[in-house]
């Protein structure tokens, strides 16, 4: 028997009972549509983690002066910034790069002083997708600043209110003077929110003494995937000799260590389509390979080989596999897709719960963007078509060794 006319038998076998074939691919397509929509959600808010942490917070890699991450000093800066950062532009895989300072110092709008950050940033590289300020106003050059959103209802400060700074510079030198305040902010780093003041960076390294100088580089790289090697490069660079340029997995292995979580949580995602499909499919070939006993014994007492129903069977099982798989992904891709468009709000899911969450430093979104992943999508319609072909072997044997007499007197 040719693989071409047992398919045509199987395939007419199959239709023979079509309500039951069709409840078989509607539970198999249905649990693969459910598999691929969590999916999705997975991809889509892992894909918004990682890029939550390598955008305003770390960027792909960052450069410091030796030992700043561990005592935030004020005089370990990264001299000759101007120089360091067209050394590191000029790298074919860095897509931006920008200095940052960050330092210290108490804000007052009247007689009560608070405890703050003044953030010195580029306006024009900060107000890119991936900056601080991405979507929030504008900062002007010159003595105007953005106050944290938190912050400035903390001390009840509003736009054109005036305050007084005063912190200490990189040579031990007070630094203080006034500002007006140019709006406040809200940014997806939580200690901006809180705490932070942002200053025009020429601005900062004056009040702070720092001349060509900053605390950090922020480097965004043109493929999140090549980060370490961006790191490496730029570390080699004669600008940066002595400097430490660590790339964001490293800055943050406990982030990483999230995004994977989420991420393996589609491997028992996947255990739940071979549990359906294979329930599914061996329920119906079990019934169809009872209720044809004694056509079964019938084409053994005439000839056919016991292998050839085997094969019959299991031709059967994996077209009722594929044809599930097939509608599932149709169904599960066009969900995800519709649900791109507007995103799923998890806030609303859940009554009172709020749209944003802080962990970790960041302002994490409760609107999730499910995407669609080639890779689980090929995963999902193999895990089917196999547990298919694996479901099918008990009716198949079980076929495949009745005795023709037996089998024909049902």
């Amino acid at each position: 028997m040719t693989l071409s006319s047992t398919f045509r038998i199987g395939w007419r076998n199959l239709w023979r009972n079509k309500r039951r074939t069709l409840l078989a691919v509607a539970a198999v397509g249905l649990s693969q549509a459910l598999v691929l929509f969590y999916g999705g959600i997975l991809t889509g808010y892992g894909d918004w983690m990682v890029e939550t942490i390598t955008g305003p917070l770390l960027g792909h890699a960052q450069a410091h002066a030796p030992g700043w991450r561990k005592d935030r000093a004020m005089d370990r800066a990264l001299p000759n910034v101007e120089a360091a950062l067209r050394a590191i532009r000029s790298d074919p895989d860095v897509a931006n790069a920008s200095a940052r300072i960050y330092a210290p110092a108490l804000a007052a709008k009247g007689e009560q002083g608070h405890a703050i950050v003044v953030v010195g940033i580029a306006p024009r590289l900060e107000a890119g997708r991936s900056g601080l300020l991405a979507g929030s106003a504008t900062l002007p050059a010159g003595k105007r600043v953005l106050v944290g959103r938190s912050l400035a209802v903390r001390m009840g400060v509003t736009e054109g209110d005036t305050l007084a700074l005063v912190g200490q510079g990189a040579d031990g030198s007070l630094a203080n003077d006034l500002y007006v305040v140019a709006a406040s902010v809200s940014t997806p780093v939580d200690l901006v929110n809180r705490s932070g003041l942002l200053m025009d960076l020429p601005e900062a390294q004056s009040l702070f003494a720092m001349p060509d100088a900053a605390h950090e580089i922020v480097i965004h790289a043109r493929d999140p995937r090549r980060s370490a090697a961006v790191a490496a490069r730029v570390a080699a660079r004669p600008e940066l000799r002595g400097a430490e340029v660590i790339d964001w997995e490293r800055l943050a292995p406990e982030l990483v260590s999230l995004v994977e979580l989420v991420r393996a949580a589609w491997l028992f995602v996947l255990a739940l389509v071979f549990i359906a499909a294979a329930a599914g499919v061996a329920n119906t070939m079990l019934m169809a390979t009872f209720e044809r006993t004694r056509e079964i014994g019938m084409l053994l007492a005439l000839g056919c080989s016991p292998r050839r129903i085997l094969r019959m069977i299991v031709v059967e099982s994996v077209t009722l596999g594929v044809l599930g798989a097939l509608a599932g992904t149709a169904l599960g891709v066009g969900g995800i897709l519709a649900a791109h468009r507007g995103g799923l709000d998890l806030s609303r899911m859940a009554s009172g719960a709020p749209q944003e969450l802080a962990f970790a430093g960041l302002q994490v979104s409760m609107r999730i963007f499910p995407a669609v992943n080639a890779l689980h999508v090929v995963q999902g319609f193999v895990a089917v078509v196999l547990t298919a072909l694996v479901a099918s072997i008990w009716p198949a044997a079980r076929a495949a060794r009745l005795q023709p007499s037996r089998a024909m007197r049902g």
